[in-house]
């Protein structure tokens, strides 16, 4: 039996004992005990990383991976689940080198570390439902943050964890933050297949909670009437791909972040099209070149406090590893923007 299905027969069977023999009091024990030693790994992690850079000492920001390897809240294929150490691997294969484009050295622990994952399945393995899954993955995020200077760069997952990590990101700021989000979907359906916790309904979360205060999506291409509306309701700046040559000297200039507590990128790997990228759940020809998305990260005008690449899906890759190579290039060059 696969992990993904021992693990949903696994919470089925949480599930019948909370409602037979064992007391809701003891299952809700074990699951703290579970959750508290997953902090703990974590917060231990940050806090070793966050010393060295202070002893090694002239380093503002550091990105700091933290892997969110969740993938049932999507809507078609749960495949992001395994992209996190899909993504590690591609960071350091031998084939490339470890620079940024602007010769920033990603072995060089001032610029890029590393705190690990947020273990999801095992989490989920002891019944936890999301509502609190979501506050595991805020309080993450929040643990990374406290180590100065330390800035979480998230490794999804599906594109519902943007809604936690924003989260976190806002309240430990004390904030809002203005986001840019390239994305082939606005995912901000209001409650999408009845989860209001979708992958397709992120952003809707995000602007309900007060997280953001400018959001603008680029690249999409696959939007609908309730899109377009909730875009309307919440004020966002939508950028389709069938007006982007004409947007595109706006887009590839912009300054954000100022008057707020800085900005925040979300890019799901389906805003470029499949040429480059095929490697995703949702397949939508028509998209970014890798050039256009590196010239809209690199020409950001703005700080960048915190980011996720989501939507890898090492199910569909080709057989080379190619979207795994895309991915982790989009990590290099996040790297480069936070860290300093």
């Amino acid at each position: 039996m696969g992990g993904a299905a021992a693990g949903t027969k696994w919470i089925h069977h949480i599930q019948r004992l909370t409602t037979s023999s064992a007391s809701s009091q003891a299952v809700e024990r074990g699951q703290s005990r579970v959750i508290d030693a997953s902090l703990t790994l974590i917060r231990e992690r940050a806090k070793l990383k966050a010393e060295l850079l202070r002893a090694l000492g002239g380093v503002k920001a550091s990105a700091s991976l933290l892997g969110v390897p969740l993938g049932h809240n999507s809507s078609f294929l749960q495949g992001p689940a395994f992209a996190p150490p899909r993504i590690r691997e591609a960071i350091w294969c031998g084939s490339t080198n470890s620079s940024t484009e602007e010769g920033k050295e990603l072995n060089d622990p001032r610029v890029l570390t590393d705190v690990g994952d947020v273990p999801i399945q095992e989490i989920r393995d002891c019944g936890v439902k999301d509502d609190r899954l979501m506050h595991v993955i805020s309080e993450s995020v929040k643990t990374v943050m406290e180590e100065e200077p330390l800035r979480p760069l998230v490794l999804g997952g599906d594109h519902s964890i943007s809604y936690p990590v924003v989260r976190a990101v806002s309240e430990k700021l004390g904030g809002p933050v203005d986001i840019l989000h390239l994305d082939a979907h606005p995912d901000i359906y209001d409650c999408f297949e009845g989860n209001t916790y979708s992958h397709a309904s992120s952003f809707a979360r995000i602007m309900e909670g007060g997280y953001a205060r400018r959001l603008l999506q680029v690249g999409l291409r696959s939007i609908t009437k309730e899109g377009r509306e909730q875009g309307k309701r919440f004020g966002v700046e939508q950028y389709e791909m069938r007006t982007f040559s004409k947007d595109r000297e706006k887009l590839e200039n912009l300054k954000l972040g100022e008057g707020v507590k800085g900005v925040y990128v979300s890019v799901d790997v389906d805003c470029l099209d499949p040429a480059f990228a095929p490697g995703v759940s949702h397949i939508e020809p028509g998209g970014l070149s890798f050039r256009d998305v590196l010239n809209i990260l690199q020409n950001l005008q703005g700080d960048v406090v915190a980011a996720d690449v989501v939507e890898f899906n090492p199910q569909r890759d080709t057989v080379d590893g190619m979207t795994a190579m895309v991915a982790a290039k989009l990590v290099r060059e996040l790297t480069a923007k936070i860290s300093k």
